[in-house]
C-alpha cells in the first residue's frame, strides 16, 4: 500500500515532503524485506514481483558450495556482488544475505532534480531506482566493488552526461560510484558501498536561439498547413478539368498535411502524451507512415513530371499509358505501410521516443532514413534529367513559338519543383554545425504546401480561369443579395 501511494503523491508537494516520504518508504520496505531472510546452511533465494517493485533476496550459509552467487536480475536492472566473500568475513555465523529491489515509481518521490550540480542542466532519470542491502548480516563491509547494470528506460542522448548516483537522505550524490561502461541501451555502475541507486542524465538547457527556432518552426508549419489546405481545396474544385492530373498532388498534400498537423499537435501536448507510452508509440508509428507515404508520392510526382517534360505534353494525356490512378494509390500508400509493418515486426519497441518519434537506438531510425535516402537520390536523378531535357529543348531553334513558350514556363516551374519533390530535405544531412542551414531547411520543408499551391494553382492558367469563374459567381451572388435587400 505504501509503495502504491508513492506513485500518487501530488507533484505540487515540496521537495522536503517528497524526500521525507521517500525515506520512509525505503526504510519500511527494507524492514519488510528483511523478514524474508531465513537461516540456511548452504544457499537459498526468494523473489517476487509487484506492480511497483521487484525483489530478489539471496542467502548463503557456512556450508555453501557455490564459488559465487548468480547475478540477481529484475526487469530493468541487475547486480553482481561478492556475497560469499562477505559471508566469510562474518566469523561468527559465516553467513550473509543480500536484498536487491527495483522500484518502478520511486522517481516520483526521489526526483532527478534532487541531484544538485554546479551547472544549470536538465536532469532526467534514465533508470529505475534500485536498492541493495545486506539484511541480518553482521559485518556489512564489502570485499570488492559492486557492479549494477541499469537498463535505460528513456531514449539515450549521446550529448548528455551520465552519472551513477546514490540517495543520501535528501539528495542524490555520486560519492563512491562511477560509470564503468555505457552504450545506448544500458549503463554499468560500480559502487564501493550499498544504498539506493539510480542513473541520472544531465543535458544542456535550450538556449534562447533554440526557443526562437521552435517558435519559427511552429509558425512555418502553420503557414504550410494553410497552403496545403488551399491547394487541396483548389484540386477538389478543378478535379474534373481534363487538362490537369491531380492524383499524386492531392495524395501528397493529404499525407504531408496530416503528418505536419499530427506532429504539431504532438509537440504541443508532448508532456501529456509522453505519460501514455502506448499512445506515444502509436503516434510515432502513424507519423512514420504519413511522412514515408509523402515521400513516395513525391517520387510518383517526380516520375510523372519527367514523363510530362520528356513528351512536352500534359500529364493527363499520357497518364492512362503510364499507370492508372488506382494503381498509383496502391503504390503510394502500400510501400509506406509495408515498411512500417516490417519495422514494427522486427523491432516493436522502436517507436515512442521522448519526442514521440522513432527511437535512434540500434539503428532503428534507418527504417525511416533508408527509404527517404533512396527516394531523395532517385528524385535528384529525375530532377537533373528533367533540367537536361528542358535545356536541350530550348536549344532547338526550329521549335514552334508556342511550344517554346510552354517550355520556358515549364522550366520555371521545374526549378520550383526542387522543393515540391522534397530534394531540399537533403539539407538535413548538413545542418549539424550550421544554424543558417538549419533555418533554411526548416523554412523550405515546412513550406512544401506553399510551393505546391504556387506552382500548381497560382501559376497554372487553367486553374486561374477556374478562380476567375469562381470569384465572378461569388461577386454576382453578393450583388443579387444586395439588390434583393433593397
Amino acid at each position: 500500500m505504501v509503495l502504491n501511494a508513492s506513485g500518487k503523491i501530488s507533484e505540487s508537494s515540496s521537495s522536503a515532503v517528497l524526500a521525507s516520504y521517500g525515506n520512509r518508504v525505503l526504510k519500511a520496505n527494507e524492514k519488510l524485506i528483511s523478514t524474508l531472510v531465513k537461516p540456511t546452511d548452504t544457499s537459498d533465494n526468494v523473489s517476487f514481483t509487484l506492480a511497483v517493485v521487484e525483489v530478489e533476496v539471496f542467502m548463503v550459509g557456512p556450508q555453501v558450495t557455490l564459488d559465487k552467487i548468480p547475478r540477481l536480475d529484475t526487469t530493468n536492472s541487475s547486480v553482481d556482488i561478492d556475497l560469499i566473500g562477505i559471508a566469510k568475513n562474518n566469523n561468527e555465523t559465516r553467513s550473509a544475505a543480500v536484498a536487491f529491489m527495483s522500484y518502478n515509481t520511486m522517481e516520483n518521490l526521489l526526483k532527478p532534480d534532487f541531484f544538485n550540480t554546479s551547472n544549470d542542466t536538465i536532469k532526467t532519470m534514465m533508470s529505475t531506482v534500485i536498492s541493495a542491502t545486506l539484511p541480518k548480516t553482521t559485518n556489512t563491509k564489502l570485499t570488492k566493488p559492486v557492479n549494477f547494470t541499469l537498463k535505460h528506460i528513456r531514449e539515450f542522448d549521446p550529448s548528455g552526461s551520465l552519472s551513477c548516483v546514490y540517495w543520501n537522505i535528501s539528495e542524490w550524490i555520486v560519492d563512491g560510484c562511477s560509470v564503468l561502461e555505457t552504450n545506448s541501451s544500458y549503463t554499468v555502475c560500480s559502487c564501493v558501498h550499498l544504498s539506493t541507486f539510480a542513473l541520472i542524465m544531465q543535458t544542456s538547457r535550450p538556449s534562447e536561439s533554440d526557443s526562437l527556432l521552435e517558435l519559427l518552426n511552429m509558425v512555418c508549419v502553420i503557414v504550410g498547413l494553410v497552403f496545403f489546405s488551399l491547394a487541396l481545396l483548389t484540386f477538389a474544385l478543378c478535379q474534373w478539368s481534363p487538362g490537369i492530373n491531380n492524383v499524386a498532388r492531392i495524395n501528397l498534400c493529404v499525407s504531408l498535411l496530416l503528418a505536419h498537423l499530427l506532429f504539431l499537435l504532438t509537440q504541443q501536448f508532448l508532456s501529456l502524451i509522453r505519460r501514455r507510452q502506448v499512445l506515444c508509440a502509436v503516434i510515432s508509428g502513424v507519423l512514420h507512415f504519413l511522412f514515408l507515404s509523402g515521400f513516395v508520392w513525391m517520387f510518383i510526382e517526380a516520375v510523372l513530371l519527367f514523363i510530362c517534360v520528356k513528351n512536352l505534353s500534359q500529364i493527363s494525356s499520357k497518364k492512362r499509358e503510364v499507370l492508372s490512378s488506382g494503381y498509383l494509390c496502391v503504390i503510394g500508400y502500400m510501400v509506406a505501410l509495408v515498411v512500417v509493418a516490417v519495422s514494427a515486426g522486427v523491432e516493436p519497441k522502436g517507436y515512442g521516443s521522448e519526442q514521440c518519434w522513432i527511437k535512434i537506438n540500434k539503428g532503428f531510425i534507418w527504417s525511416f532514413l533508408g527509404p527517404v535516402c533512396v527516394i531523395l537520390a532517385l528524385n535528384m536523378i529525375l530532377f537533373i534529367c528533367i533540367i537536361i531535357n528542358l535545356i536541350l529543348t530550348l536549344k532547338n531553334r526550329n521549335a514552334e513559338v508556342s511550344q517554346m513558350k510552354r517550355t520556358k514556363i515549364m522550366t520555371f516551374k521545374t526549378l520550383a519543383q526542387f522543393v515540391v519533390l522534397g530534394c531540399s530535405w537533403i539539407l538535413g544531412f548538413f545542418t549539424n554545425d550550421s544554424k543558417e542551414l538549419e533555418i533554411l531547411f526548416l523554412i523550405l520543408n515546412s513550406q512544401q504546401g506553399t510551393f505546391i499551391f504556387l506552382v500548381y494553382c497560382v501559376l497554372n492558367d487553367e486553374v486561374r480561369q477556374q478562380y476567375r469563374k469562381f470569384f465572378r459567381c461569388l461577386c454576382c451572388g453578393l450583388k443579387s443579395n444586395t439588390i434583393k435587400k433593397h
